[in-house]
This record gives structure tokens, C-alpha cells and sequence, in this order.
């Protein structure tokens, strides 16, 4: 009878699980594949062969997650693929992989592997240096300003509404009340409250508007977007604070390669023949 501890049992289902996650997962990764040896058999289960290269990917996970490479992760490894390899026995002969719907996973498994595998590699052959990121750190920033304002809007569907609105503003009417009316339903219960924020965060009619006002003003004419008609007042202007290069270098890696990936997809389905 085969002895393992509670740990190694916990570890190897860790593996199960991760292992079957990464099939799905088509995201770039920053760590390196294990290196691929041959195929030869990690261990025969009636007569069927284990492949060390499947006993390696299972080691390396757990590797990866900091279990040290002991002869009893080797064990519980060869424990769980022994058991993996009986239940696919018994799947097989209930003929479970002859279902259109499980080759059709097995196959979109497979293929998730295999994208991910290519997606790693063109990643590592297409390095991002810090020149690039430092310059798209600068580029946000610029965009971003180096103003934050404070500000209440009221958005309606209709000019005349806003027209309306004004008129009341400007006869003493609480912008407060009157954000009721606003078809916003993320500041109407909060007097029209955006918050603080960048005029970058907002679309360029309205930030055009707003940096235009003085403190404590609202405009005096409807501003239009594709949203509707806004009637915006400036409370408060502070200057931006933004986050360190540093802080914020890996967010900005992974857009960098994200945008990437996108390019190179797009070029691949600009060339393709699709019928």
C-alpha cells in the first residue's frame, strides 16, 4: 500500500487543478516552459505507457509554487498519474472519448495549450524594454494632466431639458435637487457627484467643458455627447497625483505586450484566406 501525507496528496491536487486551469488560460506568462525531455515512460499502468514528459510537467508545477523537489513529491507524483491513468483507462472503455461533446473539450484543450505554448514564445521573442514602457508611462501621464477636477453633472436626453435645468440654476435652484432629474444613475442619488478625476477620464466634449469653467460655475449651455446633454459644475481643482514608474511597471508591461499580441492576431487574420 502506497504511503503519502496529507501534503503531498494536497500538493498533487494542486497540480490536477492547475495544470487543467492553464489549458484554459491563454494569457502570456512571465516564467519559462520546463524544458522538454524524452518522451520515455515514467511508469506502465496495464500495459500503458505514463510519459515522463507528463510526470515532469507535474513536478515543474509544483516547483513552481515552491515545493522542494523530494523523493516524496516524485512518489505522490507517480501516485496521482497512476491513478489519472486508471480512471482515463476506464473512461476509454465506457467510451467517453467517442462523445461529440468531450472530444469536441478535449480538443479545445488542446488547442488552449498550444496557443498559450506559442502565445509564451512570442512574447520572449518580442521583448518589451523599459525605453518603451517609460515612454508610455510619460505618454498617460500627459494625457492625464496635471490637474484633477472635482464635479457634479446632470445628464438628460434632451437639450431643451438642459436649457431648462440652467434657467433653474441660475434662479437659485440646488444643483443638488435638480440632479434628481439626471438620467446618470451612478451620480443622481449623489447630488450629480463624479468624484475626482482627470479630464482624460472623461469624453471630449465634456472635458473640453469642464476645464473650461471657474470654480464654483456651471456651464451655462447644454454640453452634448453621445451620452445626451450635460449641465456640469466645477467644485474643486487639485493638483493630479500619479503613481511611480515603478508602481505601476507591470501593469504597464502587460498592456504593452496585451497590445502586442492584438497586433499580431490582427495581422494574422488580415492574411488569412477564410472561406
Amino acid at each position: 500500500m502506497h504511503k503519502f501525507t496529507q501534503i503531498a496528496a494536497a500538493l498533487l491536487i494542486g497540480a490536477s487543478m492547475s495544470l487543467t486551469a492553464a489549458a484554459a488560460d491563454t494569457r502570456p506568462v512571465v516564467a519559462k516552459p520546463a524544458i522538454v525531455t524524452a518522451n520515455k515512460a515514467f511508469a506502465k499502468v496495464n500495459g500503458v505507457s505514463v510519459s515522463q514528459n507528463l510526470a515532469d510537467a507535474f513536478i515543474a508545477e509544483q516547483k513552481a509554487k515552491g515545493a522542494p523537489d523530494t523523493p516524496e513529491l516524485r512518489n505522490a507524483v507517480r501516485e496521482e498519474l497512476i491513478r489519472r491513468e486508471l480512471l482515463l483507462q476506464e473512461a476509454r472503455k465506457a467510451g467517453i472519448d467517442k462523445k461529440p461533446d468531450i472530444a469536441a473539450q478535449a480538443e479545445a484543450a488542446k488547442q488552449a495549450v498550444l496557443i498559450r505554448s506559442f502565445v509564451q514564445q512570442f512574447v520572449e521573442k518580442h521583448p518589451i524594454t523599459d525605453n518603451q514602457l517609460q515612454a508610455n508611462y510619460e505618454k498617460i501621464k500627459a494625457q492625464v494632466g496635471g490637474t484633477e477636477y472635482k464635479t457634479q453633472h446632470i445628464l438628460v436626453k434632451e437639450e431643451s431639458e438642459a436649457k431648462a435645468i440652467i434657467e433653474e440654476l441660475k434662479n437659485g435652484a440646488k444643483f443638488e435637487e435638480l440632479a434628481k432629474q439626471s438620467i446618470d444613475p451612478g451620480s443622481k442619488d449623489k447630488g450629480g457627484d463624479l468624484g475626482w478625476a482627470a479630464p482624460g477620464n472623461y469624453v471630449k466634449p465634456f472635458a473640453d467643458a469642464l476645464t473650461a469653467l471657474e470654480k464654483g460655475k456651471f456651464t451655462e449651455t447644454p454640453v452634448q455627447s453621445q451620452f445626451g446633454y450635460h449641465v456640469i459644475q466645477l467644485e474643486d481643482t487639485r493638483p493630479a497625483t500619479f503613481p511611480a514608474f515603478e508602481e505601476i511597471k507591470p501593469r504597464l508591461l502587460q498592456q504593452a505586450q496585451t497590445q502586442e499580441i492584438t497586433k499580431m492576431v490582427d495581422d494574422l487574420r488580415a492574411k488569412a484566406k477564410v472561406e
